[in-house]
Order: structure tokens, then C-alpha cells, then sequence
């Protein structure tokens, strides 16, 4: 069984979207294990962005996710990180398959409605800045 983490995005919150989100996940037969709102400080931001670091949208994506309420939660399933990156879409909205997350709700490339990891290893990771073991059941 894989692990995922999916953030849902301040838009997604201000939008009031995160039951719908979370139902399209469960309804693709993935398990919620684990689920906490939170606000993302900039340190945990830079941790979550690492990989971007430098680049002209490093400090647009760590600003973004750290200025507002968060969800972030932990699906567990069969091929669980490729099935929620299929059901979230394309990461720009304009180019997401009508259908998916971020092709029904997202507004732009910054605000995209939902984070999820793009690997198994990079989810174990992801799960860990967010979630101890003893959170996830």
C-alpha cells in the first residue's frame, strides 16, 4: 500500500472546497489516514519547495502556501501517488483534463487548489514534514 500527501491550498479553503476535494479522493477508493488544518510557516514552506530552490517561482510558492490556512491530509491505496496526481490533473489548470481537481476548480498555475507528492519517495518525505507516525493510522 502506497502513502500520498495532499495539501489543499488556500484557494481551495477560501473557496470552501475541501470536503469536495477530499470526497473525489475517497470516492477514487483511496483511504484518509490522517487530516489537520493548518497555517504552513515559511520555514516548513521552504522544506515542502526545497527542490525548487532558486528558481523565479521559489518564493511565489512559499508565499502562496504559507498565507492562509491549509489542509493537509494522508491517502493510502494501491498506486496511490499516481492515481491522486491522474485525479488532481495537470499542475496549470489551463491545461488539466476537465474532470480532474485542478481542471474543474484550479485558477491558475500559482493557485492550483492542491499539492500532492510526485513520487513514492518524495511522499514518504512530504508525509514526514507534516504528519508523525502517530498521527497516521
Amino acid at each position: 500500500m502506497e502513502r500520498s500527501l495532499v495539501l489543499i491550498k488556500p484557494d481551495a479553503m477560501q473557496r470552501r472546497l475541501a470536503g469536495t476535494i477530499i470526497s473525489r479522493l475517497e470516492k477514487q477508493g483511496l483511504k484518509l489516514v490522517a487530516l489537520k488544518m493548518l497555517l504552513v510557516d515559511k520555514a516548513l514552506a521552504k522544506q515542502l519547495y526545497a527542490i525548487h530552490t532558486g528558481k523565479p517561482f521559489f518564493n511565489g510558492l512559499v508565499n502562496y502556501i504559507s498565507s492562509a490556512p491549509i489542509i493537509a491530509a494522508v491517502f493510502e491505496g494501491e498506486g496511490a501517488v499516481g492515481a491522486i496526481r491522474k485525479l488532481m490533473g495537470a499542475t496549470d489548470p489551463a491545461k488539466a483534463e476537465a474532470g480532474t481537481i485542478r481542471g474543474d476548480f484550479g485558477l491558475d498555475i500559482e493557485h492550483n487548489t492542491v499539492h500532492g507528492a510526485d513520487s513514492v519517495d518524495n511522499a514518504e518525505e512530504e508525509i514526514k514534514l507534516f504528519f508523525s507516525e502517530n498521527e497516521i493510522s
